[in-house]
């Protein structure tokens, strides 16, 4: 928590507060009903600053006193409900945003019995807190969603900082069985960067083993903070890595057999590496290198890749994987899995990039963002391993980088080699180029494209290659001129790659911004990606798309980059369309009862899915092959309608 300073001055904005509050109070003596927008615009000046909450818990008397939550809902806090806390917080205006927050503020000051309201107890002020804190365990990532990061003057940030504020005053024990929930379903979704997740696990193993806290039906959060802290026999009760490499050197090989199950049922098991397992696996280099393939979980086909590239990968165990980078061994697992090393250029790729020097701005990147325990290239080979193991697994952070970032999944996924291309000509010559309409494109001169800032919470891959890309695509962009359709239908195949597909169709129209003939927008969808009226023909290659990504309340937030990767029966016979979602949490609520899913309709790691006819309903833009197109008019026309209510109800509402 970044508390002030009790003997230093207080900030300009916080001595505005101070004023708006006397002037408020002194106002209601002759007016009840006084406006209060100018204490709610100091509140929320104050709330941007270092150390604002804090400067806010020390007034909460003196903002209740004069009167802020008079004559609403917030001045009986008994009656609050958590679901409207919850919408007022990440939906509504700034001054309903300020406000819920400075009421948050006041309960935990309740709470902690700091401050007495008769209107609520303290028990029912940490009820109250706890139900929020629940319904809104996305705040405690590093990462906002799109939503929130949008919102307009820095609400989305202040409501993330407030979440942390409550968090750290009132501590995990009281949202645990959620927090589990949540990190449970995120580690589903297996994602690349993993140091949010273990920071909540972290807290998870400090009630776990708090001896007064009341740990019955914990098996969930024991299961989570061992394949962390203690996932083998050796390393049980977390006894440091300086004490387990001795104790690695006093095993037996039946003992060494027992530590590399127990290692590789555990990272497959929930998508997390302790810190502990490179340490095995360094130490079966040379030594016990015939139990490798059990320490990384290889089933037939990762370990005939292994035998057919047994130094590559005992090369890159070498220059990669520590405990600094221990999330690389289950890229590197599932890099084998996938048989991606079959495909010769990116062998060859991969030697390469183990030999590669860094030009002097891609190491500086690197060593701000992940340290100096290794070398930058260090980094950023593991974050190769990682990103070719696990495709699925790379997400934008806070960047509204979308674009670029389908980019490194879709090569990662389907033109590795190509990848590894970029990665080269990033990380030595700080530059990458690519060609448009038969013009060369070089990124080395360009200005900042969406990204103004270089990204700070990505992983190493993305750190090196996000702002090239997003540079080149927007000059993409410039080049195309004026056109007469969405300029997506051709950059998109320029700067993915020749499979996407040259057909294009886009809902709204540029000119006029009104829908454009969307029945048959939403027919001609179905006629390219629905097996029933495609002639069941599956999704061959990844295929870029634009949706209108709507909140809760099924209102617009912007549109939003995504891949298209198969549509299929789920396993309750319901078609959907499986897609990747670059923005590190795909299970979104849309609104309109419309919640993307990550697992338990035959999602794989990594995917997001909706049943096509709600997918179909945010569906912007999208790609098609003109020579695979069904019958449009197969299409119910009940099914057209319900999708286009949906449509016309949420984003395009007025269009």
């Amino acid at each position: 928590m970044n508390t002030r300073d009790p003997s230093a001055p207080e900030h300009p904005a916080a001595l505005q507060l101070d004023a708006a509050l006397q002037r408020l109070a002194q106002a209601r003596l002759s007016e009840p009903l006084a406006a209060k927008d100018e204490v709610l615009a100091s509140a929320r000046a104050v709330m941007a600053l270092d150390g604002g909450l804090d400067a806010l818990y020390a007034r909460v008397s003196a903002i209740e006193s004069a009167g802020v939550f008079a004559n609403s809902d917030w001045e009986q806090p008994v009656i609050l409900q958590p679901a409207l806390a919850m919408r007022s917080l990440r939906q509504g205006d700034a001054s309903l945003t300020v406000i819920e927050v400075l009421s948050e503020i006041r309960l935990l000051a309740v709470a902690k019995g700091d401050v007495f309201h008769p209107g609520i107890s303290a028990e029912q002020a940490q009820r109250f807190l706890n139900q929020v804190m629940a319904l809104n365990l996305d705040l405690l990532s590093a990462t906002l969603s799109e939503a929130d990061r949008q919102r307009p003057q820095a609400l989305g940030e202040i409501v993330h900082a407030l979440y942390r504020y409550l968090l750290e005053s009132l501590g995990y024990e009281n949202i645990h069985e959620s927090l589990v929930g949540e990190v449970s379903r995120l580690l589903s979704q297996r994602p690349v960067q993993t140091e949010s997740i273990k920071q909540m696990i972290g807290q998870i193993a400090e009630c776990l083993f708090d001896p007064e806290a009341d740990t019955a039906g914990m098996d969930e959060a024991a299961r989570l903070v061992s394949a962390l802290f203690g996932p083998a026999p050796g390393c049980r009760d977390d006894p440091g890595l300086t004490v387990y490499r001795q104790r690695l050197k006093a095993m037996d090989e039946a003992a060494l057999g027992d530590e590399a199950a127990a290692f590789a049922s555990a990272m497959h098991d929930t998508g997390l590496v302790s810190p502990y397992h490179p340490l095995l696996l360094r130490y079966l280099r040379g030594y016990r290198e015939e139990l490798i393939p059990c320490a990384l979980g290889l089933s037939m086909t990762g370990h005939d890749v292994l035998q057919c590239y047994s130094q590559l990968v005992d090369t890159l165990i070498d220059e990669a994987v520590y405990p600094e980078t221990c999330q690389s061994l289950y890229g590197l697992a599932m890099l084998l899995e996938r048989g991606t090393l079959f495909t010769p250029a990116v062998a060859s790729g991969l030697w390469r990039q183990i030999g590669l020097t860094l030009c002097t701005e891609s190491s500086q990147k690197l060593a701000t963002v992940f340290g100096d325990a290794h070398p930058p290239r260090v980094f950023l080979l593991a974050g190769v391993i990682g990103l070719l193991g696990q495709p699925l697994g790379v997400g934008q952070g806070n960047n509204p980088t979308c674009q670029s970032v389908i980019g490194l999944s879709m090569w990662a996924y389907n033109d590795p080699d190509y990848l590894l291309q970029l990665v080269v000509w990033a990380a030595r010559d700080d530059e990458i180029t690519m060609r448009f309409e038969g013009q060369r494109v070089s990124s080395r001169d360009l200005e900042a494209g969406l990204a103004k800032e270089p990204p700070v919470d990505v992983d190493a891959v993305s750190l090196i290659l996000v702002a090239h890309l997003d540079r080149i695509y927007i000059e993409m962009g410039r080049l195309c001129g004026q056109r007469d359709d969405d300029l997506h239908r051709w950059i998109n195949p320029e700067l993915y790659g020749w499979w996407v597909g040259e057909g294009f169709r886009v809902v709204v129209g540029i000119h006029s911004q009104k829908l454009d003939d969307y029945d048959d927008f939403i027919r001609h969808f179905y006629a390219c990606y629905h097996p029933f009226y495609n002639g069941n023909l599956p999704v061959v290659h990844p295929q870029p798309a634009g949706i209108a990504v709507t909140d809760s309340g099924a209102r617009l937030v912007g549109r939003h980059a995504i891949t298209i990767l198969r549509v299929a029966l789920d396993t309750g016979h319901q078609m959907r369309v499986y897609f990747f979602n670059p923005n590190n949490d795909s299970g979104q609520n849309w609104g309109q009862g419309i919640t993307c899913t990550t697992h338990g309709y035959g999602e794989r790691p990594g995917e997001a899915s909706l049943p096509i006819a709600e997918f179909a309903s945010r569906l912007y833009v999208f790609h098609y092959d003109p020579l695979e197109v069904g019958n449009r008019q197969a299409v119910p026309a009940s099914e057209v309608a319900r999708i286009a209510a949906l449509g016309e109800t949420s984003w395009a509402k007025g269009l």
